[in-house]
């Protein structure tokens, strides 16, 4: 019965860390340009001295769905959606280099360019600093113009561009910040082709029907486990009183 109950409790673990990874694109359905992350099963053999007595269930993240979400207008001048494919390049908590669609711009403290999550968007020398504007315009290619403080409309002056990149998709993979790297850990050079449009943000590609869908299966799931789980603890309970009576 040890076998049994094995399988059953590695199983209903295994479900509850698929139901986390859920639960968290469920959570991200609004977070802008999220990108949702999958989850599969697969059985894994036991290994030790001697030959493979055992299976048990393990859940894995084995890729991140990187399909754009559906581009929405703001009207924000400071609000960018890239197009087609490509990425911002931001500058992660820990200082590392990382990728993100999300271009929910903002000026945080001294004039630094951040995006919604406080990250500073990195331009041509590191991260992005605007002085006083009365203006900012950013261009398809990433280009910040700004119009000082006390300059006529007519007198622009580019500050910076932000940097765009376009890696090849199989090379990302994502933190556990959510923010995309290179699997290399190699910084990323611009790429030209890529354009943004102002005034939209992408949004998060998850389908919260289908994640809902999702999390109820995994549910049954669990509670065919637990079940499993009792089973076998009275098929034990009947083989131990049988030995007695013996």
């Amino acid at each position: 019965m040890d076998r049994m109950l094995y399988i059953a409790m590695s199983g209903a673990k295994q479900t509850m860390l698929a139901q986390g990874a859920i639960s968290n694109n469920i959570a991200n359905v609004n977070t802008t340009a999220f990108h949702q992350d999958f989850s599969a099963f697969r059985a894994m053999p036991v290994y030790g001295a001697g030959l493979p007595t055992r299976v048990y269930a393990m859940a894995e993240r084995p890729a991140t769905d990187l399909t754009p979400g559906v581009i929405q207008s703001t009207g924000r001048e400071l609000d960018l959606a890239i197009q087609g494919d490509g990425w911002f390049a931001v500058q992660a908590r820990d200082g590392s280099e990382a990728y993100t669609r999300a271009g929910d711009l903002h000026l945080g403290a001294g004039g630094v360019l951040t995006n919604g999550a406080g990250l500073p968007v990195l331009g041509n020398g590191g991260p992005i600093v605007i002085p006083p504007a009365e203006k900012i315009e950013i261009g398809v290619n990433g280009g910040i113009s700004i119009r000082p403080v006390g300059q006529s409309a007519t007198n622009l002056a580019v500050v910076d561009r932000i940097r765009l990149v376009n890696p090849d998709a199989r090379e990302l993979v994502k933190g556990a910040d959510g923010l995309m790297r290179m699997k290399s850990g190699a910084p990323l050079e611009p790429d030209a082709g890529v354009t943004v449009a102002s005034g939209t943000l992408e949004s998060s590609n998850v389908n919260p029907i289908e994640a809902l869908v999702q999390q109820i299966t995994l549910g049954r799931q669990f509670d065919l486990q637990i079940k499993l789980m009792k089973t076998a603890e009275e098929t034990d309970a009947s083989t131990t009183q049988m030995m007695k009576l013996s």
